[in-house]
């Protein structure tokens, strides 16, 4: 009689795999953005964070979060800027204060590209991942081969 139970389910890591992919794309985005301050040190701590996580097991199926995280500083940097184009000005205590804003859409757009590319390309993998077909599973023969069968 063998131990292993045979019916038990493994929990799908996929989306840990994928949010900790997400932090790494992102750590690298903000390693970029603040190369002349913190961005060394950023950026050794993400590229330490991306060799742990290439050398783990299972962890590619989470791969495409590394092109969700550089999205969200992006759309945090176009919702700062939902004001813009222009100078804006708001109330401050007894007086006014004015800042001068970009348009959001310079970021929004590639931000959400980034995002919805990451989500998708991550979903299609995963799909393929539980359905079999990926690579080296579920290859037609090639057309011109012929089958024993065939003979």
């Amino acid at each position: 009689m063998s131990a292993v139970n045979d019916n038990a389910v493994t929990p799908d890591r996929s989306w840990l795999w994928f949010g900790a992919w997400a932090l790494v794309g992102g750590g690298y985005a903000l390693g970029l953005a603040a190369l002349l301050s913190v961005g060394l040190l950023v950026l050794a701590l993400t590229a330490g964070a991306t060799l742990w996580l290439a050398s783990r097991r299972g962890s590619h199926v989470g791969l495409p979060g590394a092109l969700c995280g550089p999205a969200l500083p992006l759309l945090w940097i176009a919702y700062l800027n939902r004001g813009g184009p222009g100078t804006v000005c708001t109330p401050d205590g007894g007086g006014t204060s004015c800042t001068d804003e970009w348009s959001p859409w310079l970021f929004l757009a590639p931000g959400a590209v980034l995002l919805l590319a990451g989500l998708v390309l991550f979903l299609l993998l995963r799909r393929r991942a539980r359905t079999g077909t990926g690579v080296g599973r579920n290859v037609p023969p090639d057309p011109g081969a012929r089958s024993t069968a065939q003979r």
